[in-house]
């Protein structure tokens, strides 16, 4: 099985495993990757989901003898174009030809990159929330070399990330880019030791997880919503999210603190 979910507490890790092709991305691994994440999703004792490939690769990208057969133009158009293309009028979003990057999930995502995140592998990578890389992992546009260009989210994310100059920098040379300068520019959050990435994030969504969940999301959900819309709107949605969650799970949490943590004010433990 290419794709399995692993689970501790509430923490699952979602791993992809084709080591024999780097975790390069076929129909099958995109359309079991896609199921999982959305079973995550809606799971509710699941509250921070880590994606991880097993292999010493994260992902190199969208498997290259798979596209050899898109030299048939039909069989391009039906099962590239026709089957991943955007519903023309209000419909279900088909998943992206990475699997799961058209998602919009309501759960802190974490990528441990180990190896290769590249050409689609990093737009997975940049899909995530937070990214974690092993010290020897690396971003770049590989597809660069082979005249295929990003379809799968990288010229959308990677400027909100690293700003446009550098992000087109980096699109038009295919550059590889390790992981010190990736932290270094803001394309992703810790370095762990070689081998590590996967259990860095799994420690970071364990701390994640054991918070109130109904701030968490709703704090998440307005820094990503709020990105290009102007200060008084993103204001106004914050606010609409985050009243709601002070009604339903602050104000008990206020009433926690207030009655044991909080006195003496000692916040050393929260």
């Amino acid at each position: 099985m290419a794709v399995r979910i692993e689970r501790q507490g509430k923490v699952a890790t979602v791993v992809h495993s084709r080591p024999e092709a780097r975790n390069a991305m076929d129909p099958d691994s995109a359309d079991a990757l896609t199921r999982a994440f959305l079973e995550l999703d809606s799971d509710e004792d699941t509250a921070a989901i880590v994606f991880w490939g097993e292999g010493g690769a994260f992902c190199a990208g969208w498997d290259l003898k798979y596209a050899q057969a898109f030299t048939d133009a039909g069989r391009f158009e039906s099962e590239i174009v026709e089957r991943l293309a955007f519903p023309a009028a209000d419909g279900t979003t088909p998943r992206g030809p990475m699997g799961p990057s058209r998602l919009e999930m309501s759960k802190p995502l974490i990528a441990a990159i180990e190896g290769p995140a590249v050409a689609g592998g990093m737009e997975l990578a940049l899909w995530c929330d937070i990214r974690v890389m092993a010290e020897d992992a690396y971003f770049g546009v590989y597809c660069r070399r082979w005249g295929i260009p990003l379809i799968d989210g990288g010229t959308v994310r990677l400027p909100r990330l690293v700003g446009q100059g550098r992000a087109l920098e980096i699109i038009m040379t295919g550059r590889k880019v390790a992981a010190d300068e990736a932290l270094r520019i803001g394309l992703c959050e810790t370095v762990a030791p070689k081998g590590q990435a996967r259990a860095a994030a799994e420690a970071m969504a364990r701390e994640i997880a054991r918070f109130p969940q109904g701030a968490v999301r709703a704090d998440r959900a307005s820094a990503i919503a709020g990105h290009g819309l102007s200060v008084q709107e993103a204001l106004r949605r914050e606010w609409q999210r985050g009243v709601h969650t002070i009604a339903t799970e602050g104000a008990a949490g206020a009433g926690r603190f207030a009655a044991g943590k909080g006195r003496g004010g000692d916040f050393s433990e929260i």
